[in-house]
């Protein structure tokens, strides 16, 4: 690599370093070309000789989220045995990363994706990211005859709506107010929904 190819990384980085940390302290809403350049230290005009456009540098920062949460998640089940234990532990590890990181929920979650334009594949990979990260135990569930695909298919919509309600109500209503009673009904939701 030459010395201008690892400038122009560097300076992708910054852009990109200084989305994720917009994105993560204050939202969605606080994004825009201005911003993310003057935070990354270059001129909004600089930004485009590096990305097409502020979707763009969206995107890649929900995929860069998207694989920090796997990497946790990864090793916090790591020890989990396969099957529906395993789909519950990753499950219960995805709560807690939004709960530790509110920031990267609101993004996900709440914020509007349409308020800056995003495309569809920004939407989809949030939407599948529980999928992804349980598709090998779902596969084992399958091939070992504890689940058909249909009734897989059912409970990974299940899973992905009870969580994310649960999550909006806990970080947006306060529902329920205490922490241990959160998990406890998050414990009682996943016990539920992964009884086959």
């Amino acid at each position: 690599m030459d010395r201008k190819e690892i400038q122009e990384q560097r300076i992708r980085g910054y852009f990109i370093e200084a989305t994720r940390e917009m994105l993560k302290g204050e939202g969605l809403r606080s994004i825009n070309v201005r911003a993310v350049a003057e935070r990354a230290g270059y001129s909004y005009a600089t930004l485009y000789n590096y990305f097409k456009d502020i979707k763009e540098l969206v995107f890649i920062c929900v995929k860069g989220f998207q694989d920090e949460a796997e990497a946790i998640i990864a090793a916090e089940t790591s020890s989990v045995p396969q099957g529906k234990e395993k789909i519950r532990a990753i499950m219960k590890s995805y709560l807690k990363y939004f709960v530790q990181y509110p920031g990267i929920f609101e993004l996900f979650f709440v914020e509007k994706m349409n308020d800056i334009g995003a495309s569809q594949p920004t939407s989809s990979l949030i939407y599948s990211f529980p999928d992804r990260l349980c598709a090998d135990e779902w596969q084992y569930c399958i091939a070992n005859n504890q689940v058909s695909e249909e009734k897989a298919a059912l409970l990974k919509n299940q899973l992905r709506f009870v969580v994310t309600g649960m999550l909006l109500f806990y970080m947006h209503r306060g529902q329920p107010a205490d922490h241990t009673e959160f998990l406890t009904m998050a414990d009682a939701q996943l016990n539920h929904i992964l009884s086959f």
